[in-house]
């Protein structure tokens, strides 16, 4: 089956405004009877949901470098069941990746533009430039022959006229590429941020106004009709056929901790899971909710339990269920705010310790903040759910809180960063229970 046409909005910077602009783009195309499905570019679980917020259908993420080849092509498959056209919002600048030596902007957005033949349309913050635009997006289109940089957006304009002066100096200098409009300068067009990013979707109990004030705003400014019609199908194509989950399923019947403060899950692996043959039973910590008691697995993904360590505490019924669970042998694994679950204590960024669950020699602050970011390979120190010793998976590291000790024991992995520098033991192991920082993404190639 052929994939439906797609395009990615994509930005010269951070905070451009491309995540406002795609969701007003998805809900407007979808009020005008189009069948969007969207995907975000990189390691990214809060812009997701306010994807599907917007469209009502999952979104995925779509990872050059840290998603094998197979596991690209049947996630862009995917999208393009049922759908007219797919929106892929991009990460940071478009040539904004990992800067190795020899490959500058390995894993950018670019690096997906050039892997799937999907036209960029560049989101361009014009509130402080005028002609200058010009040269910027003319820099922008010539800067890689395989990235094909079709249409602009000016963002946060102030005026008519304003916007005639941006329209004229693209004109001029990359006649070649579709001007579709300009957004005007809009407080309401603002979403609040946090330490990690975007307050997540689930907290603003004003999204869906919102959602449809600003497709309201761009379908008045932006040629909807121009914007279908520079959409090209992915020539990304599954030469290999790997059907392969992205992680291994951590057991038969899966409990994975599911609320405000557990939020950091893909879509694609838990879908990968279900169709492995595993069946996934939510439940939330935050509502003192154990993990079904017939689970041979759980599942504590990341999120923001440093906001609600005080409430993890006092949650004695999960934390009772946790080692109940780890006491009759099952799987129980965490990702980075599960990682610091599973330890001895948190403390809060007051100050305040609270004691966690205790089943890995693991204390945590976010009172001593220090940022720790990048994509890792995580090569497993012994055999388990995730593999047998030896396996390696990619993923990614983002978070504040620090460690304040990780006593001795088992290393889950031996991680390295992109660049193939050696980071050492990550993660702890104690029988069956386990975790590190980092959040998995798929199996190494």
């Amino acid at each position: 089956m052929p994939a439906s046409p797609g395009l990615i909005i994509a930005a010269p910077a951070s905070g451009s405004g491309k995540t406002v602009v795609t969701l007003a783009l998805l809900r407007a195309l979808g009020n005008a009877g189009i069948n969007v499905a969207s995907a975000k570019a990189g390691p990214d679980y809060i812009d997701p949901a306010f994807h599907r917020a917007a469209t009502g259908r999952a979104c995925v993420n779509l990872d050059p470098w840290a998603m094998r080849p197979a596991t690209l092509a049947r996630l862009v498959q995917t999208q393009s069941n049922s759908a007219d056209l797919i929106l892929t919002e991009g990460v940071m600048g478009l040539f904004d990746g990992i800067n190795l030596p020899d490959q500058p902007d390995a894993g950018s957005t670019a690096d997906l533009a050039a892997l799937t033949g999907w036209p960029v349309i560049l989101v361009v913050d014009a509130g402080r430039q005028a002609a200058s635009v010009g040269a910027l997006v003319a820099g922008f289109a010539h800067h890689r022959d395989d990235v094909a940089v079709a249409g602009v957006i000016f963002n946060r304009v102030a005026s008519d006229a304003h916007a005639a002066v941006l329209k004229a100096a693209v004109a001029r200098a990359t006649p070649d590429i579709a001007i579709l409009g300009s957004v005007p300068r809009d407080p309401a067009l603002a979403l609040p941020e946090r330490h990690l990013g975007l307050v997540p979707a689930g907290e603003h109990e004003a999204l869906e106004p919102f959602l449809e004030n600003a497709a309201c705003i761009v379908a008045e400014n932006i040629d909807l009709a121009i914007l279908q019609r520079l959409a090209r199908s992915a020539r990304l194509v599954d030469t290999i056929n790997d059907a392969s989950p992205q992680i291994p399923p951590l057991g038969q019947r899966i409990a994975v901790a599911q609320d405000e403060a557990f939020g950091f899950a893909y879509a694609s692996v838990m879908e990968g899971w279900r169709q492995a043959g595993a069946e996934i039973a939510p439940f939330s910590p935050l509502a003192d909710q154990a993990p079904p008691g017939d689970a041979d697995a759980v599942y504590l993904p990341g999120g923001y339990p440093e906001l609600h360590a005080g409430e993890l505490a006092a949650a004695t019924t999960f934390l009772e269920g946790l080692r109940d669970a780890a006491a009759r042998g099952a799987a129980v694994f965490g990702e980075c705010g599960g990682y610091m679950v599973l330890g001895g204590s948190l403390t809060d960024a007051g100050g305040v310790s609270h004691t966690m669950a205790g089943l890995l020699p693991v204390e945590t602050s976010f009172a001593e903040r220090r940022l720790h970011l990048g994509y890792r390979v995580a090569t497993l120190a012994s055999d388990g759910p995730l593999g047998v010793a030896g396996c390696a998976l990619r993923g990614h590291e983002f978070h504040y809180a620090t460690l304040v000790r990780e006593g001795a024991g088992t290393p889950l992995f031996e991680g390295e960063n992109a660049a193939g520098a050696a980071l050492g033991p990550c993660g702890r192991v104690d029988g069956t229970v386990s975790g590190s920082f980092i959040h998995l993404i798929d199996q190494a190639n």
